[in-house]
């Protein structure tokens, strides 16, 4: 694609991602050199158009990034520098800042200039002429190095509404400078989609051969709807990041904008082969950002295609898009079935056969499993987000055997003084005949729980070494009994490939997390161990 040219593909639109710069200015997120290379370089495999690496001159990171990503080889990407127009009274020759754009030797270099009168008279504290020839002056020095040059309007929106004269004139001078793109950027986020189409038309009318792009936050919750209306209005390319990251409520999140623009809208914008790697894509920029994925985020989330009442559920097991928007495998995500106390016998059924468990074989009794289930739920259990407590609820309903282990008792004691404090757990597991009387010391009672009891399991199963806690939440059910309220832990381990949730409910703490220890050990190994041929089977 010619640096000047609208896009070859009819009704392309271009994915400008700028995750490495505008989204690592979220609270939260800080990403370092070698993230920031690893995050690029599956975008360019995922087939965005432009990768925005920071501005150069910034910072060390910055400069390091692009760096080093002048030897690496793009296959689908262009590696974008981003800089400001030059500074008022300057020869663009001679300001420092352009130069380290040129000196970041990236094929785009995106800037950003005033459009807002406001900002040119109180921030910049310059005429309203000299920003306009900054804006021009810079774009056509740039265009003369061989660069494609993109224009971030900042604030165009609030500038178009404050002096649509003025404002216009910057995005005339952007485009008459030869700029390849102008970019309208809402960049308070506080603009509707009627005002985003009207402007976006505005500036299509005056952008010449240039290209009109958006960039949107979101502010008002509307920033994935302002880009699409504005391509609907005709833009041509969205800049945004994924999942959303970015100052304040965060930036346009293209994870929401891909799928709607492709699978929505007829409008290609990354090979249509990546749609399904969209989920990976997003859980991958979270892991490297060391964040919790947003299990609600549309189309990604755990519960995007997550389905709970029961007659919904009946729904989906016969007609699956009676309420699906789309096959959730587009896009890398699954169908998930919720079991709770809305449930009805079909959640149970496909509940069981998304894990594996062929229900109808063992003629087991839905209805049981089903009252048990519901029964459990009133006494404060949550089977949502324990789904491996759930699977081994119904395998126990199915089980022909012994359960692979049992505990006996417990013991739990602190001893200690202001300068150390100690937690002693003692437990009583037998396995088959067998028994085991183990005890631990630990952080805690459930960290001294947890290694006595696996301490137990030991000699019995060796596997178990490699499961590992990663989070435990607690829930108080009802705080105005006070002490006596009853406790809700919830348990996630993994064994470094699987990962799964567990529950235990009681009015001792103690008790509750045991209760979730023990389910997620026998999970895994009823599960899990099957395959290995250890006794623990079903």
């Amino acid at each position: 694609m010619s640096s000047s040219a609208a896009p070859e593909k009819p009704g392309f639109i271009e994915i400008y991602d700028t995750t490495l710069r505008d989204g690592s200015q979220g609270e939260g997120v800080n990403f370092s050199v070698a993230d920031k290379l690893r995050i690029a370089e599956k975008l360019d495999a995922f087939g965005v158009e432009y990768i925005e690496g920071g501005w150069p001159g910034s910072n060390p990171k910055d400069m390091e990034f692009f760096l080093q990503a002048k030897s690496r080889s793009w296959k689908n990407s262009r590696i974008a520098a981003f800089g400001s127009t030059r500074r008022k009274n300057v020869r663009v020759e001679e300001d420092p800042q352009v130069r380290q754009l040129l000196e970041a030797e990236t094929p785009v270099i995106t800037i950003f200039g005033k459009t807002w009168d406001l900002h040119v008279t109180e921030g910049l504290k310059t005429t309203l002429d000299e920003n306009v020839q900054m804006i021009a002056d810079t774009i056509r020095y740039l265009k003369d190095q061989g660069k494609t040059v993109i224009y971030d309007a900042e604030h165009t929106f609030d500038g178009l509404k404050a002096d649509a004269d003025y404002g216009l004139s910057t995005l005339r001078a952007a485009a008459e400078a030869g700029a390849d793109v102008i970019a309208l950027c809402d960049t308070n986020g506080g603009c509707l989609p009627s005002e985003v189409i009207h402007w976006t038309q505005q500036a299509l009318a005056i952008s010449g051969s240039s290209r009109v792009g958006i960039h949107t936050h979101n502010d008002i919750g509307l920033a994935v709807a302002n880009a699409l209306v504005s391509v609907e209005a005709g833009a041509t390319q969205v800049q945004g990041t994924i999942n959303g990251y970015g100052e304040r409520t965060g930036n346009c999140n293209l994870v929401s904008v891909i799928p709607n623009l492709a699978l929505k809208m007829g409008r290609p914008c990354v090979p249509e082969e990546s749609l399904e790697r969209l989920r990976d894509l997003s859980q991958f920029v979270d892991e490297i950002a060391n964040l919790r994925p947003d299990v609600r985020q549309p189309w990604v989330g755990a519960t995007a295609f997550a389905h709970k009442g029961g007659m919904h559920v009946n729904a989906v097991q016969k007609i699956a898009h009676s309420f699906e928007h789309i096959n959730p495998e587009r896009v890398g995500n699954t169908r998930r079935i919720l079991v709770s106390d809305l449930s009805g016998k079909s959640n149970i059924l496909m509940k069981a056969e998304e894990l594996g468990i062929d229900m109808e074989a063992v003629n087991a009794d839905l209805g049981s499993i089903l009252k048990e289930i519901k029964d459990l739920e009133h006494q404060g259990y949550e089977f949502e987000a324990a789904e491996a407590s759930l699977g081994l609820l119904i395998m126990q309903a199915m089980r022909k055997n012994d359960p692979p282990f049992k505990v006996d008792a417990y013991h739990v004691s602190m001893r200690g003084d202001q300068l150390e404090n100690v937690c002693e757990a003692t437990i009583k597991v037998r396995v088959g005949e067998q028994t085991a009387h183990t005890v631990s010391d630990g952080d805690g009672p459930v960290n001294a729980l947890d290694g006595a009891l696996r301490l137990g399991l030991a000699n019995f199963y060796p596997e178990l070494k490699a499961l590992r806690l990663t989070d435990y939440k607690v829930r108080i059910m009802d705080s105005s009994t006070g002490t006596a309220a009853l406790t809700r832990v919830l348990i996630e381990s993994t064994d470094g490939k699987n990962t799964w949730s567990t529950v235990g409910v009681s009015g001792n703490i103690v008790e509750a997390s045991l209760k979730a220890l023990s389910d997620s050990l026998e999970y895994w190994l009823l599960r899990y161990c099957a395959m290995k041929n250890l006794t623990a089977t079903v």
